[in-house]
């Protein structure tokens, strides 16, 4: 509501003697004058510029007379004050303007300005006027004086003899007797009234008392602590006709305050806490609405050491009471006590340095005008200041604190609350929260902007209507701030009312007389063009937008007339432009909802008025019509009680019993916030229901409302929206209270399921409070959030030195700054329906809610707060929420995450108790197994490992390190590693140094793989990973793995973990999946080369070359190599342009691509990064045997065949779109060719070559390969690598390391045979391979030799010419479907170094051996 903003203000009182320091600020009723009162001086300051204008100074002799003075009072017309003095006397003083046309201040403005001198009521507004004060009477009452109270034309005086004077402003008695308090009889209530007991005891008098104006009586304090209410019960005021009513319960009160509109009293205890009381209508008794009180769970040091309560004040327009007390501090709450500022804590009592400060002691306040501004006398104000010219003297300088505040524009025109928008007012500024839409930034303004086609309003045509971006959800503290004109602001200040137009681009305020707005999207302001009509209105009943117009109830001053005017926004500012109905009474509120607008009048009437766009000509116009007049001056006491009257579509029936469709919901009922009680009046639709024809809407017949019905009390706001979503019905339907202390409530409305028949004896809405952190000020209605602001403060006392003499105000205060928050209330919504057994209600409303960004967030604070409450709770709970959240939250598919997270975020001592009601977490484990969600089962294990032994969370881990395996989350996979090295640390903090001392529960079966070696010939496949457990005996090498092995102190763990990565790579190997292996090595840093040297025999061997070779295709996005049928009589043949072949060669080791960067001499890192970039985690068929029928064939990439003209080069090359060639190395290749007259077909062969060749990440991932396989020695993968990669080079490598080396027999022949069968399938199935094993022809032959067998020459016989084409078209056809998918998805890079230094040598010896001929010719000789 209100909100402290910047530092307070200083200002100097003339210089004095200490004994003139002011101690008492009372403001005149129209907060423009403030009397300060020092013991001897009386002195007016004006309010804008806060200046002194007169001071009147006591003559000594008369001041001993009269004694120091001590309280004033000032006349209703600012004419007159009274003060009242120490020895019983009422001062009178009569202030009277002087020096004609003479200002005290004046502004200057510069030459040429634009200011208009000549505009009525210049000067009143601009200058501080010249005043005079004189005293006139002198009233005797020979006692000391309590209490000063102006009521209407009369002073009341209250005197310590236990009095009642009644005086009038002349200063005379008009001769009626002083009330003696001993006659006013006092009871409990009005009802038992006569046998009310009288005071009495002789030495009763009133301490404090204000008036009420609403309530027609005084609130009162007695010296003995008691409180209570005076009413005349006749309109004559004496004795007899007084009756007093007092609570029975407060005995210590010090102070009140009253509030007219809300009719409250405020009393305030000498316990520091504020009790505010209202009078109940029917009895007449005094009934505590509620406390305002410190808790110690905010304020833990201070809550019960702040003295009595000094002060209470209510703001102007009684929307907050300020309160503070004997011993400092200051503290500001809403009307039904939500505490909003305290000065007790935080950045207010410590520095910076974390001392204490002393709080700031309050000796008088008072408001300024429209709560902007609060006068404070303060009793530190008095600090020792150094004067300039004499900086030896030190005097005593009083001073008066203001402090400024910026507001919510709820708390003047509360029509803004069907908005989804928060306004702040201050005194020339305004702060929003939707700037970010004013700069398009706002998520909602591109993603709605297609609808703007049509009507091109703006560049966010529907974004207010849609649920709002990210930025208005998450509350940060920069505002849009909006400068208020200062034009306007000269003549008009204060701003009274402000509004923005729902689509938050444009805002009116309203000052002292008419109007000015302002466009977000132009940055600019405009005023009325005519100053004088301008000052000729007066704004009463507060405006409103309705789409581009503005509507507002204001006083026409010329023709002294009540009127409702419509200005359009876009037109200029002019009476002209306007559309001005006439109005019988004052309108008090105003409020639009759809195309209607209701006010509410002085005369307690209702008037709803239909308003529809008109177009005049040229001129755009709104008109307006009565529709229909309700009055409620048979419910309403007091027009002035109104806090807010909206029309809404809620009803009690909730749609479905109304009989009308649902979009066409109309203004079915008026809220009325009466004093707090928050009064529904809806259409009675009992009477017969008449379809009218819709010919002519402006004469259709409302239907009347019945007798009002109170929904709740203690309402400060209320919020509804006029909009309809069918999907979100529980929400946008419901209606939306704030309460102050109490927190907010929701009016829900309750759906039967599927469109069922409600039952009967089901309410069809249901009131649930829940208290949020925040003060409520805007409700998202779709988004479920409720949007606030808080008070937040900056410290700056580091920046001035401590020993200063003057104690600057920066020190003393932190400077405040609003900040904008936000907050979810689903939660607390859901959990209220399921503690009444409306769990299909919540589950409705969830399901509405659950694609919002935050609803995880949602259910993982609802189970948060049940499991705090219930599991902590001391007396056990008869019927415990949790299972039934529990429930609920398995509803959903995130019901896992919840679960864990909010585990995760609380203690461990509760696990147990939301285990118990959720489910056993090894089972939890187990379901996210199931579902593949590994992050989340990794979060369980931690939970597990928690609550169970260790073996247990060993065995969950393991199979979650399995799982990631196979999947391919490496991060994840790291964790795993860590976490059971952990565990094995946290097991035995020392492991004993042999084996058989473990126990064997603990090394979970380790001792079994050390002390014996496993048959190798079994296959990993035998035991199935989800079975896995400890016990199982897999198939591993018989020696420990070295390094590891003898470095690490935690060797079994090791162990164990090396057992895990050898069975995954073998698996791998054995599923021939390279490229997985590749992948795995480099993520987890698997010491490849040393693993393979030892399965080289066994996992490493190759089984089946030709089923090998296709997964290697398959996996790298390779092509299998064609035969072009223009080959046949190719000129290739001949050798005549073999230099084709070479320009092409030079190109292509030219091309930064090929060379793979080796020479550069980058490092092993960076090109194991580049190995795995292309690597995901995909996802290939385990079933190797589906891979050999002919199905599979359409996924292996090949060529196009001829197609004639079409096919050119470019087309050939784009097929596989990383093809070597890219970009900008086309022109190169264009220059080559175009010295050559190259035929069509020679073209195309060559554009075949390229094609054969895969992506180019996936050469280098092969080279990397191939290079691994070539240390470790395992020849049979090398010869597999250097046939797809068709490089004769590498098979000649192969023989060169046969020859050198003793090569085992049994892999020499398992390559000779494996050769074999890739011929035969070649001859068979892929005659593209043909060529390159001609080609290499002769070193197989040397290998037969080495292995000394003949191989039978026919088995090499060329392919016949003829068959190449019927073979190779169908499948090239066949094909062609899947050749665009030559991209490769992009995986995860990381990993570390996989290639030792000697590594890098070889691979770069081998890199830098010119290619061959051969190897680009043997495709076409």
């Amino acid at each position: 509501m209100y909100f402290l903003s910047g530092w307070p203000k200083r200002l100097l009182c003339p210089l004095g003697s200490p004994a003139e320091a002011p101690f008492h600020v009372q403001s005149d009723p129209q907060k423009t004058f403030f009397a300060v009162l020092a013991p001897a001086r009386l002195s007016i300051w004006y309010s804008r510029p806060s200046v002194l204008i007169v001071t009147y100074k006591e003559p000594a002799k008369s001041s001993s007379q009269f004694g120091s003075y001590k309280q004033a009072e000032w006349r209703p017309d600012s004419t007159m004050i009274a003060v009242s003095t120490a020895n019983g006397y009422i001062l009178f003083f009569h202030i009277t303007s002087t020096r004609g046309d003479k200002y005290l201040y004046e502004p200057v403005y510069p030459k040429g300005s634009p200011q208009m001198k000549g505009t009525p009521h210049f000067k009143e507004e601009q200058c501080a006027p010249a005043l005079s004060l004189e005293m006139r009477k002198i009233l005797d009452l020979q006692a000391s004086i309590m209490s000063l109270q102006s009521v209407l034309e009369d002073l009341l005086v209250a005197t310590s003899d236990g009095l009642l004077h009644l005086i009038h402003w002349e200063g005379m008695t008009n001769g009626r007797k002083a009330i003696n308090l001993c006659t006013v009889p006092f009871s409990v209530d009005l009802q038992s009234s006569r046998v009310g007991s009288f005071l009495g005891f002789a030495n009763v008098h009133i301490r404090d008392m204000e008036y009420c104006a609403t309530l027609d009586g005084f609130a009162v304090v007695f010296n003995d602590g008691k409180v209570g209410f005076i009413t005349p019960v006749s309109s004559r005021f004496t004795a007899e006709q007084l009756h007093g009513v007092w609570p029975q319960d407060v005995t210590d009160g010090t102070c009140v305050a009253v509030n007219n509109k809300y009719r409250l009293m405020a009393f305030g205890c000498t316990s520091g806490s504020v009790q505010v009381y209202t009078i109940d209508n029917t009895t007449g008794a005094m009934l505590l609405s509620h406390k305002l009180e410190l808790t110690a769970k905010q304020y833990p040091d201070i809550w019960n050491k702040t003295g009595a309560v000094k002060l209470v004040r209510w703001s102007p327009d009684n929307s907050v009471v300020i309160v503070t007390w004997e011993y400092g501090g200051l503290s500001l709450w809403s009307v039904f006590g939500a505490q909003l500022i305290c000065t007790l804590g935080g950045d207010f009592a410590y520095r910076s340095d974390g001392t204490k400060k002393d709080p700031l002691k309050i000796n008088s306040m008072s408001w300024g005008a429209e709560g902007y501004h609060l006068w404070v006398i303060s009793r530190f104000g008095s600090q020792n200041t150094e004067i300039d010219s004499d900086p030896t003297t030190t005097v005593k300088q009083p001073s008066i604190l203001l402090f400024q505040f910026i507001k919510s524009v709820l708390t003047v025109n509360p029509c803004m609350s069907n908005q989804e928008q928060v306004l702040l007012q201050g005194e020339d500024r305004l702060y929003l929260n939707c700037g970010e839409a004013s700069q398009n930034q706002n998520p909602r303004s591109s993603s709605h902007s297609e609808h703007k086609s049509s009507q091109d309003k703006s560049p966010f045509a529907d974004g207010g209507l849609e649920s709002q971006g990210l930025s208005t959800l998450l509350g940060h503290r920069h505002w849009h701030v909006v400068q208020i004109s200062n034009t306007y602001l000269e003549t008009n200040w204060p701003i009274r009312f402000s509004a923005i137009d729902k689509l938050g681009q444009n805002i009116a305020v309203v000052g002292k007389f008419g109007f000015a707005h302002y466009s977000l999207l132009t940055k600019k302001w405009k005023l009325f063009g005519n100053i004088t009509q301008e000052q000729n209105m007066t704004v009463t009943g507060g405006l409103a937008w309705w789409n581009d117009f503005i509507v507002l109830a204001c006083y026409n001053i010329s023709d002294r007339q009540e009127e409702l005017r419509v200005y359009l926004r876009t037109s200029n500012l002019d009476n002209a432009f306007a559309h001005i109905t006439k109005a019988q009474a004052e309108t008090l509120l105003l409020s639009v909802f759809r195309d209607m607008v209701i006010v509410f009048r002085a005369d307690c009437s209702i008037c709803l008025y239909s308003i529809e766009r008109k177009s005049d000509g040229p001129n755009t116009m709104a008109g307006i019509q009565v529709l229909q007049e309700v009055s409620m001056s048979r419910y309403i006491p007091h027009p002035f009680l109104v806090v807010s009257v909206t029309l809404t579509s809620v009803s009690t029936e909730n749609g479905i019993a109304l009989k009308i469709p649902q979009q066409a919901r109309d203004a079915e009922s008026i809220m009325l916030n009466l004093a707090g009680q928050l009064i529904m009046i809806q259409r009675d639709r009992s009477g017969p229901q008449v379809r009218e024809k819709d010919s002519n809407p402006n004469q259709r017949k409302l239907l009347p409302f019945c007798p009002p019905v109170v929904l709740a009390q203690s309402v400060e706001n209320v919020w509804t929206t006029c909009r309809a979503n069918k999907q979100k019905r529980h929400l946008l339907e419901a209606l939306w209270l704030s309460c102050g202390g109490a927190g907010m409530k929701v009016w829900l409305p309750l759906f039967p399921r599927d469109h069922r028949k409600p039952h009967s004896f089901l309410s069809q809405r249901i009131m649930l409070p829940f208290h949020i952190n925040i003060y409520p000020l805007a409700v998202l209605f779709e988004d479920a959030l409720v949007l606030g602001a808080v008070n937040d403060t900056l410290l700056y006392d580091s920046l001035y030195t401590r020993n200063s003499a003057r104690e600057q105000l920066e020190v003393l205060f932190p400077f405040c700054v609003v900040e904008r928050t936000s907050q979810i209330y689903l939660h607390h919504i859901l959990r209220q329906l399921l503690v009444r057994n409306l769990g299909e209600q919540a589950l409705l409303l969830a399901q509405s809610c659950a694609a919002l960004p935050y609803f995880p967030h949602v259910l993982e604070l609802m189970l948060h707060e049940v499991l705090e409450e219930e599991a902590t709770s001391r007396e056990p709970i008869p019927d415990p929420l949790l299972p039934t959240v529990a429930k609920f939250i398995t509803e959903f598919p995130l019901f896992l995450q919840t679960v864990v997270h909010c585990a995760r975020k609380t203690e461990y001592a509760l696990w147990n108790y939301l285990f118990a009601a959720v489910g056993n977490p090894k089972d939890l484990f187990e379901e996210c197994l199931m579902a593949q969600d590994l992050d989340t089962a990794a979060s369980y294990l931690i939970i597990l490992q928690n609550m169970e032994v260790p073996a247990v969370s060993r065995q969950h881990a393991t199979l979650l390190f399995n799982t990631a395996l196979e999947q391919g989350k490496w991060d994840l996979c790291r964790h795993m590693i860590r976490f059971l090295k952990a565990i094995g640390s946290g097991e035995s903090e020392t492991p004993p140094s042999t084996p058989t001392a473990q126990e064997p529960s603990s090394s979970g079966g380790f001792e079994f793989f050390r002390n014996r070696s496993i048959s190798l010939s079994q296959s990993a496949e035998n035991v199935p990973a989800s079975k896995f457990s400890l016990q199982k005996t897999l198939s591993m090498p018989s020696g420990p793995s070295g390094k590891r092995w003898s470095k690490d102190s935690d060797c079994a763990e090791n162990m164990y973990i090396d057992m895990m990565l050898w069975r995954h790579a073998r698996r791998l190997l054995e599923e021939v999946r390279l490229k997985d292996l590749g992948c795995f090595a480099a993520q987890l840093g698997f010491e490849l080369i040393s693993w393979l040297c030892k399965e080289r025999t066994r996992a490493a061997r190759v089984d089946n070359f030709v089923l090998a070779l296709k997964r290697l295709h398959k996996d790298f996005l390779w092509p299998l190599p064609i035969i072009p049928a223009s080959s046949i009589s190719s000129p290739f043949k001949n050798g005549k342009y073999r230099t084709v072949g070479e320009q092409l060669l030079k190109c292509q080791s030219a091309d930064p691509f090929l060379n793979l960067e080796i020479d550069a001499g980058i490092s092993n890192v960076q090109r194991s990064q580049s190995w795995l970039g292309s690597i995901g985690p995909t996802h290939h068929e385990t079933d190797t045997a589906s891979s050999h029928g002919p199905q599979m064939q359409d996924a292996f990439l090949s060529p196009l065949s001829n197609k004639g003209d079409e096919c050119s080069i470019g087309s050939a090359t784009d097929l596989t779109e990383s093809s070597s060639m890219v970009d900008g190395d086309w022109t190169m290749v264009d220059e080559n060719f175009s010295t050559l007259s190259l035929t069509q077909s020679e073209l195309e062969h060559i554009s075949m070559e390229l094609a054969s060749k895969g992506p180019h990440k996936s050469q280098v991932q092969l080279r990397y390969l191939l290079h691994i396989f070539m240390e470790a020695g395992c020849l049979d993968w090398c010869t597999v690598i250097g046939l797809i990669l068709r490089e004769s080079a590498v098979i000649n490598q192969i023989l060169v390391i046969i020859q050198s080396s003793e090569v085992d027999g049994e892999m020499l022949q398992n390559i000779k045979t494996g050769l074999h069968a890739v011929d035969r399938w070649a001859s068979t199935d892929c005659p593209g391979y043909k060529p390159f094993l001609n080609v290499i022809k002769p070193q197989l032959q040397k290998l037969s030799e080495i292995t000394e067998e003949q191989i039978q020459p026919e088995a090499f016989q060329p392919v016949i010419v003829g068959k190449t084409p019927e073979q190779n078209s169908p499948r090239a056809e066949e094909s062609r479907g899947s050749l665009g998918h030559g991209s490769i998805p992009q995986g995860e890079v990381g990993g570390g170094s996989m290639v030792s230094r000697k590594e890098e040598d070889t691979i770069r010896a081998e890199e830098e051996e010119p290619f061959q001929d051969g190897t680009y010719d043997c495709s076409v000789s």
